[in-house]
């Protein structure tokens, strides 16, 4: 009978405990984890180095970053636990002892002294928020038995550590970090630590810039506490407790914002990493930003750095000088914006046609005035040099001769070539590259153009920038030859520098590279892109809306501002330029020798060029009832047929019919070149 009874009550025991399990088992399928809070986390944007750039609000505006143990000080775990929670990994969820310890005071006092919640049970309730109440109390400890049977003890502290209350809009030890000291929580001081762990108490009370004294008073609890859980020594409390409380809370992150705009609609993982490097891109914020500031209170300023060295890794990108501007329409980003790129793309005029033997440095060509079919380019100072030879006009960035090599390249085949290296030029729909291309007359991006100059720098071989640290990147593409990339950067390393300025070559520990600059028709954009043996940079400076700025260059308002760039990179011994293998100063061969007309013998012998109507500075009045009537031009001398031109625009005859009242520059060419002119103004 004895036997019979215990295997009855055996049975029923089993009974009972299938029964309890398969309830537990509907209950727990029928009231699942709430998890989606803890899935909505800000987005990071990191440097190469782990440094947040970057953190995002999320969409219910809290500060809310994701933790793990290893983000966190092991001394700020170890202090947590032993305030909070000091038999955390040995409960189930519900700690018996501190339950009945609370009841008991409840019990003796008449009120509660102590809540007896683990830091299970808050997981419980930071993930299902509920009224102060008995009930919801009793819902908690149910819910912190089902978390400890789906998670471990780690993942259960992790989500403590990312959703913990700071006050505000912050949630998570890792915002609290940020906000209040201003870094990761990775190496924080044991009073910085003991800080953090209280906050979450009374956030609002306990807040260190409005209630320094409650705030600091909390923190040597947690401190004393912990000397006596023996996570401290008594010294090690003592120094920690004369440290002060934060004053004020800090700026979340706030940096390359256009490039974290792109990355985090691009790439699904919380935290992004980048191949930036954190302290350049900070610094060359700054100095964009003090750039635009003297370019005028609407200007923008762009800033690309890559490192050409390292498969084009991206080290700084600025897209605008301040984001949230709304004069310098600071949202646009504008390393992406098509724009006019000025006279940047001349290196590879001139390189392609070294490569093509349409060309050679010391080929001579004529800089002075001609007319391309209808189309008649000017020099930038309308001043003209005469015979120059390639390198000079490269080194000047002379236009007369650039257009020249681009008459003898082709415009076609100079888009094409940097189109099959990767670098595709806009045009509007239905038009064909001409030779204004030579002179900006096509859009282009910073980001391209950065990439393209990188083959000087990379044997002639265009790669596309890499914003992914753990990519290759993307193959490399032969634009020109090694030999004539660095022939065409050596010519660049001697370019004027702004005015006013001394050439780097003799300025002491000053960074020698090569630079082009560019300023776009109308003084719209301002560029300067240089390189040396390990990066690349460019800039841009202009109106966003495009408005003109007259007197705004590439010389003298992007170039500084990219000397200072250069001047923030890491000195090395490799970022010496190679040198050419043949020097710049090799003759050219007999049939390169010469490019184009106004070489001839005769020349020098030929009557000058006189414009005899009408004469320079005179005021015309040519106005008759309302309209203008047309003005005869006359020139004497010169190689005939003489063309004329009236502010730079080609005429069909010696006869200009003037549209409206204004100055007007008026010019004469002869079939050599040269060149008459008068400044009139029509009344």
């Amino acid at each position: 009978m004895r036997a019979s009874g215990r295997r009855n009550a055996l049975a029923g025991l089993a009974a009972a405990a299938v029964t309890v399990a398969v309830a537990a088992l509907a209950l727990d399928t029928a009231f699942p984890l709430p998890a989606a809070k803890g899935r909505d986390l800000s987005r990071v944007l990191l440097a190469n180095d782990g440094t947040a750039l970057r953190i995002a609000i999320t969409g219910d505006d809290k500060f809310r970053l994701g933790a793990s143990l290893s983000d966190v000080d092991s001394r700020f775990v170890q202090l947590l636990i032993a305030y909070e929670d000091r038999r955390f990994a040995a409960h189930p969820g519900v700690d018996p002892l501190a339950v009945m310890r609370a009841l008991k005071q409840w019990a003796t006092s008449g009120r509660v002294v102590s809540g007896a919640s683990t830091l299970t049970m808050q997981v419980a309730r930071l993930l299902e928020p509920r009224p102060r109440t008995l009930r919801s109390k009793g819902l908690e400890m149910l819910r912190a038995l089902q978390l400890e049977a789906h998670l471990s003890k780690r993942e259960i502290l992790e989500l403590y550590l990312t959703l913990a209350p700071y006050g505000g809009n912050l949630e998570g030890v890792r915002a609290a970090s940020h906000a209040w000291l201003g870094k990761e929580p990775r190496q924080l001081t044991d009073a910085e630590a003991a800080l953090l762990v209280v906050l979450p108490q009374a956030p609002s009370r306990l807040r260190p810039d409005r209630h320094p004294a409650l705030a600091r008073a909390a923190r040597d609890k947690v401190l004393r506490q912990g000397v006596k859980r023996g996570v401290l020594t008594e010294r090690e409390a003592s120094l920690a407790m004369r440290d002060g409380v934060p004053v004020a809370r800090r700026p979340f992150p706030f940096h390359a914002v256009h490039l974290a705009d792109r990355l985090f609609a691009k790439r699904p993982e919380t935290s992004v990493r980048t191949p930036l490097e954190a302290s350049l891109q900070i610094r060359a914020e700054t100095l964009a930003a003090a750039h635009a500031a003297r370019a005028g209170p609407a200007a923008g300023a762009a800033v690309l750095v890559a490192d050409h060295r390292d498969a084009m890794a991206v080290r700084a990108w600025i897209g605008s000088p301040d984001y949230l501007s709304g004069p310098r329409l600071g949202a646009v980003d504008m390393v992406r914006a098509i724009r006019s790129p000025g006279s940047t793309l001349k290196p590879f005029i001139y390189g392609l046609a070294f490569d093509r033997a349409l060309a050679h440095p010391d080929t001579r060509v004529m800089d002075a005035p001609r007319i391309f079919g209808r189309y008649a380019p000017d020099n930038f100072d309308r001043r003209y040099r005469g015979p120059v030879t390639m390198a000079e006009a490269l080194r000047l960035s002379l236009n007369i001769p650039a257009v020249a090599v681009m008459h003898r390249l082709g415009p076609h085949r100079f888009t094409h070539a940097l189109k099959a290296a990767g670098v595709p030029l806009s045009l509007p729909p239905g038009e064909r590259p001409g030779l204004a291309v030579a002179l900006g007359g096509i859009g282009l991006t910073l980001d391209r153009l950065v990439a393209l100059y990188g083959a000087l720098g990379a044997d002639g071989r265009v790669q596309p920038l890499r914003l992914d640290p753990d990519a290759g990147g993307g193959p490399p593409l032969r634009l020109l030859t090694a030999g004539t990339a660095h022939r065409v950067a050596a010519i660049l390393e001697d370019a004027p520098p702004p005015r006013g300025a001394a050439p780097a070559r003799l300025l002491a520990g000053a960074s020698r590279f090569a630079a082009k600059t560019g300023t776009s028709f109308g003084f719209r954009d301002a560029w300067a892109v240089g390189v040396d043996g390990r990066y690349v940079a460019g800039v841009w400076i202009g109106r966003v809306d495009g408005t003109p700025q007259p007197g705004l260059t590439g010389r003298d308002d992007a170039l500084p501002l990219l000397r200072a760039v250069f001047g923030l990179l890491p000195r090395d011994p490799a970022r010496k330029l190679p040198e050419p293998v043949r020097p710049l100063s090799e003759p050219a061969p007999p049939a390169l020798r010469k490019l184009g007309h106004g070489f001839e013998p005769d020349a020098p012998r030929a009557p000058e060029l006189v414009l005899d109507f009408p004469p320079d500075g005179v005021a015309l009045d040519l106005s008759r009832g309302g309209r203008f009537r047309p003005l005869p031009l006359r020139a004497t001398g010169g190689v005939g047929p003489v063309r004329w031109l009236v502010n730079g625009r080609p005429l069909d005859k010696a006869s200009w019919h003037p549209d409206g009242p204004g100055a007007a520059t008026i010019s004469a060419l002869d079939t050599l070149g040269r060149s008459a002119t008068a400044t009139v103004w029509v009344e």
